[in-house]
């Protein structure tokens, strides 16, 4: 779908917008990389990939700030209005999603150095590996959705959420049952928890991005719907 911005007098404005928008895309994809190699570092019980995860959270730290403070010099310097001022303020939200999915990222890789210690792979980890994929696409389509300006696109990606929450509960429901049975496992137990549960909320994320894809194209706030919940 293509989206018309206003038409601005200043070429300067058009590029202030432009490069927000890489910004925050260059910072979605530094994200995905980080929650991919974050699993993989589970997978393999690789410590080294795990550390090299921790070790990007500040960069990521970094450009979130960076989005926020170039964002504001926008606002204050241009006093954009209708799409354009939906598109700061898009970036603005959209980074603080993807900043967090860094710190989400960053739990399941202390994760794999704990299971790394251990020297094995967690038991669960088919239902991890299946709620990282589903996640991780989450997370790529609505970037792509923002991208392309696609409303179709974000909102059938945000309809996902609803097969990984319920892919979740089950999940959670089968460790417990595990644990319950063999109480020597609940230690373990309890860090695959963390892990389900630090996905799943990467899975929100991924939504709350398709969720601003629908205000900056339609100018309609959905957080809060039914389109929202119910999809």
């Amino acid at each position: 779908m293509e989206m018309h911005f206003d038409q601005h007098i200043s070429r300067q404005f058009n590029e202030d917008l432009e490069g927000l928008k890489t910004e925050m895309l260059e910072m979605g994809g530094l994200v995905t990389s980080q929650v991919a190699d974050a699993v993989e570092a589970l997978a393999n019980a690789d410590s080294a990939l795990a550390e090299s995860v921790l070790e990007i959270e500040e960069e990521i730290d970094r450009r979130e700030l960076n989005l926020d403070e170039h964002a504001t010099l926008i606002i204050a310097k241009r006093q954009p209005t209708a799409s354009d001022l939906r598109m700061v303020m898009s970036v603005i939200r959209i980074a603080r999603d993807l900043e967090r999915v860094g710190d989400e990222a960053g739990k399941v890789a202390k994760m794999a150095l704990a299971f790394s210690e251990a020297g094995s792979a967690p038991r669960g980890y088919t239902e991890i590996r299946h709620i990282a994929d589903a996640v991780r696409n989450m997370l790529n389509d609505a970037l792509d959705a923002y991208t392309r300006f696609d409303v179709t696109a974000a909102m059938d990606t945000l309809a996902k959420d609803t097969q990984v929450d319920m892919d979740y509960s089950s999940a959670v429901r089968e460790m417990i049952t595990y644990m319950m049975e063999d109480p020597r496992s609940i230690s373990r137990g309890i860090n695959v928890l963390w892990i389900l549960r630090a996905l799943e909320r990467i899975g929100d994320h991924a939504k709350n991005i398709c969720e601003q894809v629908v205000y900056l194209v339609k100018g309609t706030d959905i957080r809060h719907s039914s389109n929202s919940n119910n999809s």
